[in-house]
């Protein structure tokens, strides 16, 4: 095993979990082995659409190419059609990341993916989950949410809210996707202080965040993490937790990934997300315990 956390740190974190006061974050690693990976996509497409730059790994560069060839909304109906019907993972697997997740005292997950996998695993685990998306665009403003002020709704362990940033397969053109999407997103989050509930604002400003499934080196996720999360103020920040697989190349980089993301307050586990949900799942039962026999 590989993580960086400490015992001190293991136990600051379960102790945020049984009070409530962490908030997962799940990408795209979460649900890999099940759905194809971004870069997957993005390769395939470029070859079915003879993209003609070198990034062709680059998924919403891709998808960018394949809306100018198309139309804004070809690229999401295109992934919609691809990934509907594909899963859910093996929740009976052992570390299986949302089977984990959704065992834990936690109000509200957060996450990018499209895919409906958390909700299906609270389910399982006798919860009633609510499932909203992010309105940033003008098509969305109407969507009923559980968070209208009139609904008088408070997330909780028994009716958690599974939050979806980049919007679900469900309603494609709540999905984030192409690198305009990722801008006008980027731009509705900074100037419509409306776009996220308050309830989600607090949970990434005031609760220690879980980050399973993404990749540090991402701008995805650096501009999630900086936007997001990182201008809250620095007195007020708790310890974050990121599962990320060891870059394969060198020591240096490694290293170097470690300390950029210890100057945001982030804690990189060396690992992947069924490595770290497994771990998490076996300490979780121990600090349990304790706290029971306490």
């Amino acid at each position: 095993m590989n993580e960086h956390i400490t015992p001190r740190e293991w136990q600051r974190l379960l102790a945020r979990i049984g009070g409530g006061h962490c908030t997962p974050f799940l990408g795209a690693g979460a649900s890999a082995g099940t759905l194809p990976l971004g870069g997957d996509v993005a390769r395939r497409w470029a070859k079915e659409e003879d993209y003609p730059l070198e990034d062709d790994w680059d998924l919403p560069r891709v998808a960018q190419y394949v809306s100018v060839n198309g139309d804004p909304m070809w690229p999401k109906e295109k992934l919609c059609e691809e990934l509907r019907g594909l899963g859910p993972p093996d929740f009976e697997r052992p570390g299986e990341p949302h089977s984990v997740l959704a065992e834990l005292p936690i109000p509200i997950y957060v996450t990018t993916n499209y895919d409906d996998f958390m909700v299906q695993a609270l389910r399982r685990a006798g919860k009633k989950p609510h499932r909203e998306i992010c309105r940033w665009n003008d098509f969305l403003d109407d969507t009923p949410s559980v968070f209208d002020a009139d609904a008088g709704f408070v997330p909780s362990v028994d009716e958690p809210v599974v939050y979806h940033l980049h919007g679900t397969l469900d309603v494609p053109e709540s999905i984030v996707l192409t690198e305009d999407d990722y801008l006008d997103f980027l731009v509705a989050v900074s100037r419509r202080h409306d776009v996220l509930p308050l309830q989600i604002q607090s949970a990434l400003a005031s609760t220690s965040l879980l980050f399973l499934g993404y990749k540090l080196a991402d701008a995805n996720f650096r501009v999630l993490h900086r936007g997001l999360v990182a201008t809250s103020p620095p007195g007020l920040r708790r310890l974050s937790v990121a599962v990320q697989l060891p870059p394969i190349d060198s020591d240096t980089a490694r290293a170097y990934l470690a300390r950029y993301f210890n100057a945001m307050s982030v804690i990189v586990y060396w690992g992947d997300a069924a490595e770290f949900a497994g771990t998490l799942r076996e300490k979780w039962v121990d600090y349990a315990e304790q706290d029971d026999a306490a």
